[in-house]
């Protein structure tokens, strides 16, 4: 199996450390509705993570949920509500549609506020350490001091702005300065001069709240190393974690902060391999507010498309290529997951598979998740020759990857009387009787029945 490495920019075999796979993927910022670029994320951490299984790995799967950072705080104190209170109506949505679009769920979701412990340690060893240093404002982390800062996103050093810092989440992405590891009230100013309300910490480097980048360093710390390694402070028995991923947006900064206070707090490599899903556009253009082209899968089902011709869209292209999306586009790979459906639907009763294809199969999908080749090896297997109960146990192989849902659906049963017609129109074709034929065809279609010769006999579809 060989995958993709943003740290050495290469595709390298993977090699985990143990018999299990350790795997992080940055979760969602519950502050809004997650939308269709997000997801396009979390659809390719799903297909990763079910490759791994596919190859006999054992995984154990860590998605963070942040619920505490700039946004949430401003947008929580707009709608003067309780931070817990409105994050959690955004998380509950989030896990609707995680099922929606058939993503196995992780293991274990920390979330931001209830591991603050493992973060107030993480930053005192810093300190200990003095390469974290505390300023008027909060706890700042010494990018000087970590001499492989930019190991990740490739940037130049020299760009590297001593002294300065910034204690915002998102910041310029050429901007190499000191950033925030946890902050003191209030770190924010209303429009009108009046502080923000943020919940706050008590922590032996005085009380406040975390920034952004640690949160995700001590959590996947804390759950996929020794349990003991944050509380107890044991960082130097810190287990390098297998795979961590994100959207590549996030390579720099926080992938970058993740490494540098982490490598430094613990002394150890902190990720093997570091995968991150490209972007998806939308009509050419990044998504944007002022542009109105934010969709999110409630958009999709107002259009009355399936949730999971999203996910088909998805896998027609690779996770490291952007994928532009388009209402056609995706009309398109509803046609594409209905036309398989109602192929399967008529297949026999699943029986010895297809080693052919399943093992090009396996190929395409062990080649750097290879998704768009996986589909073209699938749809190969359904228009062959083989019998059809031998491509409906292939089938279902390759959906224990492609997530599609097809060990769900049930045999489409005719409309009463419609078999007989079939069967009638079939024999008047023997004969050359076409025009009588052509008007069973219709009279079939008047009865929902779509009926497609071929070399080999009849093919029937229920029409949608």
């Amino acid at each position: 199996m060989k995958l993709y490495n943003f740290l050495s920019r290469q595709i390298e075999e993977f090699k985990p450390i143990g018999k299990t796979v350790n795997l992080y993927t940055c979760g969602p910022t519950v502050y809004d509705y997650v939308h269709i670029g997000n997801w396009r994320t979390f659809v390719f951490e799903d297909i990763l993570k079910r490759v791994l299984t596919f190859n006999d790995y054992e995984v154990k799967h860590v998605m963070n949920l942040t619920d505490i950072d700039d946004k949430i705080i401003i947008k929580a104190n707009e709608k003067k509500i309780p931070i817990q209170e409105f994050t959690e109506k955004y998380a509950k949505a989030f896990f609707a549609d995680l099922s929606k679009l058939n993503i196995l769920p992780a293991d274990i979701y920390p979330r931001a506020t209830e591991s603050i412990d493992s973060m107030v340690d993480l930053i005192q060893k810093l300190l200990n350490k003095g390469i974290a240093y505390k300023g008027e404002d909060g706890i700042y982390f010494s990018v000087e001091k970590f001499p492989g800062y930019g190991k990740l996103s490739g940037l130049d050093r020299k760009n590297l702005k001593r002294g300065a810092r910034v204690d915002s989440d998102e910041y310029d992405k050429e901007s190499w300065t000191d950033f925030a590891l946890w902050k003191f009230p209030p770190s924010h100013k209303a429009s009108e001069g009046k502080s923000l309300r943020e919940p706050s910490w008590d922590a032996p480097f005085g009380a406040g709240r975390p920034g952004w980048h640690i949160e995700c360093s001590a959590m996947s710390i804390a759950e996929l190393g020794d349990p003991s390694i944050i509380s107890g402070r044991k960082l130097e028995n810190f287990r390098t974690i297998d795979i961590h991923t994100g959207g590549v947006d996030l390579l720099f900064p926080h992938h970058e902060n993740e490494i540098a206070q982490s490598e430094a707090a613990t002394g150890k490599k902190f990720v093997n391999y570091w995968m991150e899903g490209e972007h998806l556009l939308v009509e050419g253009e990044k998504m944007a507010k002022r542009l109105g082209n934010v969709y999110t899968p409630a958009d999709i089902k107002k259009k009355g498309i399936d949730p999971l011709a999203l996910r088909y869209l998805f896998l027609s292209a690779h996770y490291r290529s952007k994928l532009n999306f388009t209402w056609e586009s995706l009309k398109a790979a509803q046609n594409a997951l209905n036309n398989l459906r109602g192929e399967i639907s008529n297949w026999e009763v699943p029986k010895i598979g297809c080693a052919e294809f399943e093992g090009k199969f396996k190929e395409a999908i062990c080649d750097d998740l290879n998704m768009p080749q996986a589909l073209a090896v699938m749809w190969e297997m359904v228009k062959s020759d083989y019998p059809a109960s031998a491509k409906h146990q292939s089938i279902l192989k390759m959906d224990e990857v492609l997530g599609l849902g097809f060990p769900d659906l049930k045999k489409i049963e005719l409309p009463k009387g419609t078999k007989e017609l079939i069967e009638k129109r079939e024999e008047l074709r023997k004969q050359s009787e076409f025009e009588e034929s052509d008007k069973l065809r219709k009279e079939l279609l008047e009865m929902g029945v779509e009926v497609e010769d071929t070399a080999k006999g009849p093919k029937w579809r229920i029409k949608k």
